[in-house]
C-alpha cells in the first residue's frame, strides 16, 4: 500500500498552536484519499514552532498529488492554528512543497495546492481551475470595499481590528494599540506629568527642555540646537520627515510678489530675482492646500489656527537651501507681509515656524496618511480580492502588504476617527485632515508614485544642481533595485507581452486599484489595464517602493525632526501675524502648543517612529512562497544588491553631523506596518 509521509510546520507568533484534531486528506490525478487524523501517541501535537512528521498509508495509488485538504475540528474551545507550510514525500521519494502561511479558524478547512506558481492559463485541470475560482469567491466576500469617508480611497469593510478577516489581523492586536503606545511612550520619555496640562503655555524655548532631554538621539539633538538657523530649515525641504514639496521655481507666482529689492541682500550672485529664476536657483513649497482647511474647534478652552504659507528658498553659491522669502497665506495684501530674513528677529523666526507647523500637517495627513498607508492598503485589498495564492503576483506582493489593512483599521478606529488622538493635539484634527485628503486626492497620480518621475516633475532630478538631496539619491538606488528585482520575476513568468495581457486576474487587480482605490479618475494616471512586460514591472516596483521605501523615508524620521516642538508644532494657538514689528519672545511662545498637547504630540512621534517587534526589512522574505529556483535566485541577488546600497549609503554617512539614513535598505521595513 503507498505510504506518504507528511510534515507539518506550525508558526512561531503567540498562540499559532492548537490541540484540535487536524484532518489531512490528499486528492491526486488518480483518486482521493481517506481523511486521516495526523496525531502521535504521548506526543503534542501542532505546538507553536513546531515542525512534525506524519506517516499516512492510502488503499491505492492517487497519482500526480494535486491538492491537499487540511480540516481542523474542535477538542475542547476554539483554538486557531497557523499553519506555515505541509511537505509532502511522496512514495517515490519526491518532495513537494505547499505553502500556507496562513490561520485556520474554528471548525475551519483549507485546500492547499503545491507552491508552483501558476497564471490561470497555466491550469489546464478542472479541479485547479475550480479550486482557484473558489478561493477568490470566498476572499471576495472577506475583502470588501468600504466608503470610509466621501472621496477617500476605499478602504477595508471593517469596523474595528478584530472584525478583519483572521489572516490579515496583528498577531497581537495589544501591540498596536495606539492609546497605550502613546501613553506607553509618554511614560518612557518620562513627560506624562504634564500630559494633562492643555493651555498651559511654556516659559521660554528652553522650557520645551523639559520633555525632551530624556532621550539622546543625535539628530533631534542637532534639530534643537540650530532649529532657529536658516541652513537648518532649508535643509530640511531636502532630508528632513517631508523632502516630496520642494520643487524648482520656473516662475514667480503673482501670488507672492516678491521684488530683487526685498530679497537682494540674500542673493549672492549680484543677479536680480528674475535672473536667479532662469538659472535655476530658486525653488519653491507652496501650502496651497492648507487655505480655507477648517482648524481643530474640538476643545472650546483653545482656539487654534493653520495657515497656507508660500515659502521661496535659494540655492546660495555653497549650494545649500536657504529660505529668503515667506508669504504666510495665498492672497497677497497689506494684512498678508512677506517676511524677509532682513526682518526683525522674531517677525522671521515665527515666519519660519507657521512654515514648518504648515509643513507638519501636509506631511501627517498626505506625504504619510495617504500616499503611503491608504494607497498601500487600496494595493493590499485588491490583491487579496483578485489575486489567488499561486499567482506570482499575489507570492511577490503579499510580504508587502503585511499588516497593512490592519494597521489602517486600527487608526480608523482610534486614531483619525472622530475623537480620536489625531484631535488632541493637532490642529487639523476635527475634521480638517478628511478636508485635506478629499483635495489631495485630486493631485494623487500614478506619476507621483513613481519615484524617478516624481522628482523630475518637482525639477530636482540634477545631483550636479542639488548636491545634497540624499533622499533623491538614496531613493533613486532603492527604486532601480527594486526594478530590476520585479523584471527578472515578471520574465521568469511572463514570457511576452501578450502573456501579461491575457492575464485576466491581473488585469483584474489592476482594475480593482484604479476603480476603488482611485475612484475611477482617468486624471490619476492609473492604469485601468497593463499590457507589457516593462509597464508590469513599473506597476509592480510602484507598489513596493510605496509600501517600504517611501513610507520608510516620511515615517521612521518623525521623532528626529519633529520631537524639538517649535521646529515641527502640531498646532498654533494664535493666527498668523498681519504685519511687522509686533512679534516678540513671548508671543511666539504662547504660540505655540501648551504643554499637554505638546506631550501628546511627542508621544505620538515617538510611538510612530519605532520599529514594529520582529520587523522585516526590505529583501528579507521569510515565508517562503515561492520554491522555484529561479525566483529563489532573484531574490538572492535582490538582497545582494540591497546590501551594496547599505554600504554605499554608510560610507556617505561617515563623520557626518546629520547622516541620512531613513532609505538604507536594512532600515526599510517591507511594508507599511506602523
Amino acid at each position: 500500500m503507498p505510504s506518504y509521509t507528511v510534515t507539518v510546520a506550525t508558526g512561531n507568533q503567540w498562540f499559532a498552536g492548537t490541540d484540535d484534531y487536524i484532518y489531512l486528506s490528499l486528492v491526486g490525478s488518480a483518486g482521493c484519499s481517506e481523511k486521516h487524523l495526523l496525531d502521535k501517541a504521548f506526543y503534542n501535537d501542532f505546538e507553536r514552532g513546531a515542525v512534525d512528521s506524519y506517516d499516512m498509508t492510502v488503499d491505492e495509488e492517487l497519482g500526480e498529488i494535486q491538492l491537499v485538504r487540511i480540516e481542523k475540528r474542535k477538542y475542547w474551545i476554539h483554538d486557531d492554528w497557523y499553519l506555515k507550510y505541509i511537505t509532502l514525500k511522496t512514495p517515490h521519494g519526491d518532495y513537494i512543497e505547499f505553502p500556507c502561511y496562513r490561520w485556520i479558524t474554528g471548525e475551519g478547512e483549507i485546500v492547499l495546492r503545491d507552491g508552483r506558481a501558476k497564471l490561470a492559463r497555466d491550469d489546464q485541470i478542472h479541479i485547479l481551475k475550480q479550486h482557484r475560482r473558489k478561493e477568490l469567491e470566498t476572499r471576495q466576500k472577506q475583502y470588501r470595499w468600504m466608503e470610509w469617508n466621501p472621496g477617500f480611497p476605499l478602504s477595508i469593510d471593517a469596523k474595528c481590528h478584530k472584525d478583519l478577516p483572521r489572516d490579515i489581523q496583528f498577531d497581537s492586536e495589544k501591540g498596536v494599540d495606539f492609546v497605550l503606545n502613546y501613553s506607553k511612550a509618554m511614560e518612557n520619555l518620562f513627560i506624562n506629568r504634564f500630559m494633562h496640562m492643555f493651555q498651559s503655555s511654556w516659559n521660554d524655548f528652553a522650557d520645551f527642555e523639559k520633555i525632551f532631554v530624556k532621550i539622546s538621539n543625535t539628530i533631534s539633538e542637532r534639530v534643537m540646537s540650530h532649529w532657529q538657523e536658516d541652513l537648518m530649515f532649508g535643509y530640511q525641504f531636502l532630508n528632513g520627515c517631508n523632502p516630496v514639496l520642494i520643487r524648482r521655481c520656473t516662475k514667480l507666482p503673482e501670488k507672492l510678489p516678491v521684488t530683487t529689492e526685498m530679497v537682494e541682500c540674500s542673493l549672492e550672485r549680484q543677479l536680480t530675482l528674475e535672473q536667479e529664476v532662469q538659472q535655476g536657483n530658486i525653488f519653491i513649497v507652496d501650502y496651497e492646500l492648507l487655505d480655507g482647511i477648517d482648524a481643530n474647534k474640538t476643545d472650546p478652552c483653545t482656539h487654534q489656527f493653520l495657515a497656507a504659507p508660500i515659502c521661496l528658498l535659494y540655492k546660495n553659491l555653497a549650494n545649500k537651501i536657504v529660505p529668503i522669502a515667506i508669504q504666510l497665506n495665498q492672497t497677497p495684501g497689506e494684512e498678508n507681509p512677506i517676511f524677509l530674513p532682513s526682518d526683525a528677529k522674531y517677525d522671521w523666526l515665527l515666519a519660519k515656524i507657521w512654515v514648518r507647523s504648515s509643513d507638519f500637517h501636509i506631511h501627517q495627513t498626505i506625504t504619510h496618511l495617504l500616499c503611503t498607508h491608504l494607497v498601500s492598503e487600496v494595493f493590499g485589498i485588491a490583491m487579496y480580492r483578485q489575486l489567488p495564492a499561486v499567482h506570482p503576483i499575489f507570492k511577490l506582493l503579499v510580504a508587502h502588504v503585511r499588516f497593512t489593512i490592519a494597521i489602517n483599521t486600527k487608526a480608523r478606529e482610534q486614531l483619525i476617527c472622530e475623537y480620536g488622538l489625531f484631535d488632541k493635539a493637532n490642529a487639523t484634527g476635527g475634521g480638517g485632515h478628511v478636508q485635506m485628503v478629499q483635495r489631495a486626492m485630486k493631485d494623487l497620480t500614478y506619476a507621483s508614485l513613481c519615484f524617478p518621475m516624481a522628482i523630475k516633475a518637482r525639477g530636482m532630478e540634477s545631483t550636479e544642481d542639488i548636491p545634497y538631496y540624499f533622499y533623491r539619491d538614496d531613493g533613486l538606488l532603492v527604486w532601480e533595485a527594486i526594478q530590476t528585482f520585479t523584471s527578472e520575476v515578471v520574465g521568469i513568468y511572463y514570457e511576452s507581452d501578450q502573456v501579461v495581457e491575457e492575464d485576466q486576474e491581473l488585469q483584474d487587480f489592476v482594475k480593482d486599484v484604479y476603480v476603488y482605490g482611485m475612484r475611477g479618475k482617468k486624471a490619476s494616471g492609473f492604469p485601468k489595464s497593463i499590457k507589457s512586460r516593462e509597464k508590469l514591472s513599473e506597476y509592480l516596483t510602484v507598489v513596493i517602493f510605496t509600501a517600504s521605501a517611501q513610507h520608510a523615508a516620511v515615517n521612521f524620521g518623525q521623532y528626529d525632526w519633529c520631537s524639538w516642538i517649535p521646529n515641527a508644532p502640531p498646532t498654533m494657538r494664535a493666527p498668523p501675524p498681519k504685519a511687522k514689528g509686533m512679534v516678540n519672545i513671548e508671543q511666539i511662545v504662547d504660540t505655540l502648543p501648551d504643554r499637554g498637547r505638546s506631550c501628546w504630540h511627542l508621544g505620538a512621534v515617538w510611538a510612530l517612529s519605532q520599529f514594529q517587534d520582529n520587523e522585516l526589512f526590505l529583501g528579507m522574505y521569510p515565508e517562503e512562497h515561492f520554491i522555484e529556483k529561479p525566483v529563489k535566485e532573484a531574490m538572492a541577488r535582490f538582497r545582494k544588491n540591497l546590501d551594496a546600497i547599505v554600504s554605499v549609503i554608510a560610507e556617505r554617512n561617515k563623520n557626518k553631523k546629520l547622516p541620512y539614513y531613513y532609505l538604507s535598505p536594512d532600515r526599510i521595513p517591507n511594508s507599511v506596518a506602523i
